[in-house]
Formats: structure tokens, C-alpha cells, sequence
């Protein structure tokens, strides 16, 4: 019997997962055209989260695009500097390679745009840059400068608590509930408060070491519009400075939890059509 339950209960997310993508269009494609589609696109995705957060911020997200037979990794950033976030990333990347030979989408969010902009992105292997709700800083800015443009400052911002040694940052919980993810559930602002990662304040002032990988790479980019953390304005002037593909959806910074299937379809779009380039 729960054997039985266990089969019906995957094959139930199996078909809303599946429906899902159809509510985008998905549906339309013959399964020749389909196939044909996704020959040319990129198959690799690394996703990479942000600041005060790990691997599972994109929980949502990675069942929808398994689903449609890419293969993902979530990279965890150890959040202690930008060099060694940007080796867990190369090591993500390394690690998808070896498994599925081919190009790879890179995918940030947050501080995760700071890090796919970096070495990482200008791995031979990476073909394309997704920008979610992210910073994408030029040579010489960082997160903060980028923040420091703002006026008035960052909601996000009065709610930003230092340890005791002034390294690392967290946000308050009455910062994740108002200027972080004000838009998802009370259960999910709870879980985010507990599991959110220290950050280290070096993450937040770091500059490229390299020439962004943006300059270089084709981009495509989500503005949040109610995003109180960089703020939708911010996000703009950064996706025309990259001439990037963009779209706008309605959520708090924490896109891909509150649109995930606008995000999935988002970066599959990417994936796509970054392999007819």
C-alpha cells in the first residue's frame, strides 16, 4: 500500500510539473519540433544563489527544469569571500561537465550576479549568463557601490545586523519579513530567517578580478519589480547597461520562489536560444 501511494504521489508532481510548463506554451511544440528545440539548446544549468541564502533558494525552480530534461546543479557558496565563491562555482561547473559534456547556462541571483560576472562566467565552458533579481557589477564596483547609488538608500538596508567581529551579516527577521521577502508566506520568511548564510562583508565590497563575463557573453536578465533588497530601478539600469534580454515579473527579490515557473521558463528561453547564437 505505500509502495502504491509512493508511485502515485511522483507521478502526481510528474504531471504538474508537466502542466505547468504547458500553461507557458510548452504544450504547442510537436514532440518533433520539441525534440528538435531542445538539440540545439544548452543542456547544463548551475545555478548559483545569493547573499544570505544557500543552495535551496532555488528548490522551486530545479524540479521544473529536470523536468524538462536539463541537468542542474545548485551550487552552495560558502558566502566568505568572492574567491572562494567563485571557486564552489567552478567546482559546480566542473563537477555538471565531467557528468554531461556540453555548455553551461549560468544562472545568479542576488550576490550571485557579482560571482557568474566573474571567473566563472568566463569559463570556456559557459555560454550564457541569467541575471535574477542580481547585481552585475563592471570592472571596479561592487554590491555596495552599486547599492551606494541609490537614493534613497535600500529598504533592505536598517535591517542589515553585523557579528560580533564585524565580518559577517545577517538580516533581521523583521527585515526578511518587510525588505526581503515581504510577497512569499509567513512559513517561508520563518525558514529563510533560519537557514539564511552569514555573509561576509568582503562578498559585499568585492570588485570583478577579471573582466565581467557579461562584456562578452550573451545575457539575459529578470527585474523584480517589487524587489526592495537592489530595487527594480537599479536592476534596470544594469540589464540596458548589459544589453540584456529582459523581462519584469511581479515579485519580491526572491523571484524564483514566488514566480517559479516564470523564472524555469525564463532560463529555459535562455538555454535555448543561447544555442542558436
Amino acid at each position: 500500500m505505500r509502495t502504491g501511494r509512493m508511485v502515485q504521489t511522483v507521478m502526481s508532481i510528474g504531471l504538474l510539473l508537466t502542466a505547468g510548463f504547458h500553461s507557458f506554451g510548452y504544450a504547442q511544440q510537436s514532440p518533433e519540433s520539441s525534440r528538435d528545440n531542445f538539440n540545439r539548446s544548452v543542456k547544463n544549468i548551475v545555478l548559483i544563489h545569493g547573499a544570505w541564502a544557500d543552495g535551496s533558494s532555488w528548490s522551486k525552480v530545479i524540479p521544473l527544469l529536470e523536468a524538462q530534461g536539463y541537468h542542474v546543479i545548485a551550487a552552495q557558496l560558502p558566502l566568505t569571500s568572492l574567491e572562494d565563491d567563485d571557486a564552489a562555482t567552478q567546482r559546480a561547473i566542473a563537477r555538471i561537465t565531467k557528468a554531461y559534456p556540453g555548455p553551461v547556462l549560468l544562472v545568479g541571483h542576488s550576490y550571485g550576479g557579482v560571482v557568474i560576472g566573474d571567473t566563472p562566467g568566463n569559463d570556456p565552458n559557459v555560454a550564457g549568463l541569467v541575471y535574477v533579481a542580481a547585481f552585475a557589477p563592471d570592472s571596479g564596483e561592487s554590491a555596495l557601490s552599486l547599492l551606494d547609488t541609490l537614493s534613497p538608500v535600500s529598504p533592505l538596508t536598517p535591517f542589515l545586523e553585523f557579528d560580533a567581529a564585524k565580518q559577517f551579516v545577517t538580516i533581521s527577521p523583521q527585515g526578511v519579513a518587510v525588505a526581503f521577502a515581504q510577497d512569499l508566506s509567513k512559513l517561508e520568511q520563518i525558514t529563510l530567517t533560519a537557514t539564511q548564510g552569514p555573509t561576509s562583508g568582503a562578498d559585499l565590497t568585492a570588485t570583478p578580478t577579471v573582466t565581467p563575463a557579461w562584456r562578452t557573453k550573451p545575457t539575459w536578465f529578470i527585474i523584480a519589480s517589487q524587489d526592495k533588497a537592489i530595487t527594480a530601478p537599479l536592476e534596470k539600469r544594469m540589464a540596458e547597461r548589459m544589453n540584456a534580454t529582459t523581462i519584469t515579473l511581479p515579485t519580491c527579490h526572491l523571484a524564483m520562489l514566488q514566480e517559479p515557473l516564470r523564472v524555469a521558463e525564463f532560463i529555459e528561453r535562455a538555454a535555448t536560444s543561447v544555442g542558436d547564437r
